[in-house]
């Protein structure tokens, strides 16, 4: 009996057009939870919060670790851009543009124009790629929220603070993290 051929699903169909998707330069195209989800170049107060979360990451954790930004990950909830993404020095040397979360240690989120996708589907996003911590810098509600535990698709811990105060983050970073310049 020949071999019947099936159509490509709906799913196949929209991964295919989302990655050959082409965006106007500084724009980004995430495909979350079934959505193509376009956003404009950050505004500079958004690249400051990256910048010193960099900073306090070259400054103050205990291992070599990186913060790269506009990693490509490859997770249960699609294909997301962490605004940061942690990990030992080198870990993406020689990767695809879309890679495994597997080995990240933290991703970093700053909202922006959809902080309902931040809040929601990129949190249980990366808590079903078992990603340890994501750092979720509320700019709408001035906190910074670290979920970590992740267990059966979200985190199971959570702890937020007013932007100001000291955030403790676990191992492999191990110090606390000064919130106030990430206002």
């Amino acid at each position: 009996m020949p071999a019947v051929e099936h159509p490509l699903s709906t799913e196949d169909e929209l991964l295919r057009a989302f990655l050959e998707l082409e965006t106007p330069l500084g724009f980004k195209a995430e495909l979350i939870e079934g959505e193509i989800v376009v956003t404009p170049p950050p505004d500079g107060n958004h690249e400051d919060v990256i910048a010193s979360f960099a900073w306090a990451i070259a400054r103050e954790a205990t291992e070599k670790l990186y913060l790269s930004g506009g990693k490509g990950l490859i997770t249960p909830g699609g294909r997301f851009i962490p605004d940061g993404t942690v990990a030992p020095v080198g870990h993406f040397r020689a990767q695809e543009s879309w890679a495994d979360p597997s080995g990240v240690a933290l991703v970093l989120e700053v909202t922006s124009t959809n902080p309902a996708k931040d809040r929601e589907a990129k949190r249980r996003g990366y808590a079903a790629a078992e990603i340890p911590c994501y750092l979720l810098i509320d700019r709408t509600k001035g906190e910074a929220v670290l979920f970590s535990a992740p267990e059966k698709g979200d985190y199971t811990v959570s702890t937020r603070v007013a932007f100001g105060k000291p955030l403790d983050l676990p191992a492999p970073f191990s110090f606390t993290l000064d919130t106030g310049p990430l206002a």
